[in-house]
């Protein structure tokens, strides 16, 4: 348990133009991924695990299929007064009506009612951009310990140009005090940001305020880099797995990741992962069919050949038709004399008989919501 109450905030919507074919019916947070998991899975999970029982999501456009998964909050044992709050789109004083907020402080802002009236005395506000099983208990127990200010959680710099994007690099010295801030650019020597930061309320509520009063818009960029001097801000090293979704390919390679043991373990094992259950059938595997390397959720129906994917829930492969190094969303279906190849398939696709969908693990294909092929 933090050893001081804290609350949880998770901005739902805050990378959705990362994944832009992927999140127009919803937000970043509702991402499915894993065959069974949402992103905002391991999120909630972290936050849980740590003791911390008022959790607010803050949402801004596409947020049903969120709310939909979310439901009470039972699944991670959120179901209770002050548990989880979906916060909808809102416009703050003088906004243009035509949109919610523009940037993470805006987002803050128009929330600060909620945070006023919370009797936390911390807050761990995270996005939902990240694959890991983060300890927020651990990184509360360090901020505490370091009398920090701001404690943001970073890991070791993905150099890749898709990965330096929109994304936050931050310079350490040996006692973790943070000495420079990059936005849009990674280097040596530097670590990169997962976007979960510990912050006092009392001190959140004060930067926010300010800062909307001289119209800035980035947290890191407009409040922590321009306070650099002023606050103690500490950087939290998470060395264990993680993936940062940034694109269609990062989100494939994340995916198919899990096929292999080893990032299993190194995701899961430390602390679970909850998500909502649903009361599927076991996966029926055909006498003919033939699946090797791939995770494959409840309710499939598999009697055609299966190699290197990720199956989600409901999947059906006929017989005679060939799937490898797919992540194939819920009830796809593809049908006999099929070959997939390096492809996303959205949520209720058919693909009917005999048609060749073939790509390269480095431009996945994506298929569209309840599109038939």
């Amino acid at each position: 348990m933090l050893k001081k109450k804290a609350m949880g905030i998770i901005f739902a919507n805050m990378h959705d133009s990362s994944v832009s074919e992927m999140t127009q019916q919803r937000s970043m947070a509702s991402l499915p991924f894993g065959g069974r998991y949402r992103m905002i899975d391991f999120y909630l999970s972290a936050l849980v695990d740590a003791g911390i029982s008022q959790v607010a999501v803050v949402t801004k456009s596409n947020y049903q299929s969120l709310m939909d998964h979310i439901e009470s909050g039972r699944s991670w044992d959120l179901a209770r007064r002050k548990g989880i709050t979906v916060l909808p789109p809102y416009a703050y004083e003088n906004a243009d009506s035509n949109s919610a907020y523009h940037g993470s402080i805006a987002a803050i802002y128009g929330i600060m009612s909620y945070i006023e009236n919370a009797s936390a005395e911390t807050v761990v506000m995270m996005d939902a951009d990240h694959v890991c099983n983060l300890d927020i208990e651990d990184m509360g127990k360090e901020h505490y310990e370091s009398n920090a200010d701001v404690t943001i959680a970073c890991t070791e710099p993905d150099l890749d140009p898709d990965n330096v994007k929109n994304s936050v690099s931050i310079k350490a010295d040996d006692t973790g005090r943070i000495t420079d801030i990059l936005v849009n650019y990674c280097e040596e020597g530097f670590l990169q940001s997962i976007n979960v930061f510990v912050i006092d309320r009392k001190l959140l509520m004060s930067l926010i305020k300010d800062a909307m009063a001289r119209m800035s818009v980035i947290f890191e960029r407009d409040i922590l880099l321009a306070n650099l001097n002023d606050l103690n801000l500490h950087a939290y090293r998470y060395e264990g797995y993680i993936r940062r979704i940034t694109s269609l390919k990062t989100y494939f390679e994340a995916n198919l990741d899990l096929i292999h043991p080893e990032t299993v373990d190194a995701l899961f094992g430390p602390r679970t992962i909850y998500t909502k259950v649903h009361d599927s059938p076991p996966t029926r595997y055909g006498l003919n069919c033939d699946v090797k390397d791939t995770v494959v959720a409840d309710g499939c129906t598999i009697d055609g050949t299966v190699e290197n994917s990720v199956l989600f829930r409901g999947v059906e492969i006929e017989a005679g038709a060939v799937v490898k190094n797919c992540v194939l969303m819920q009830n796809t279906k593809v049908f006999s004399g099929c070959v997939l190849e390096n492809v996303i398939t959205d949520k209720d696709v058919v693909v009917t008989a005999n048609q060749a969908l073939k790509s390269t693990d480095n431009y996945p294909l994506y298929v569209k919501k309840r599109t038939i092929v």
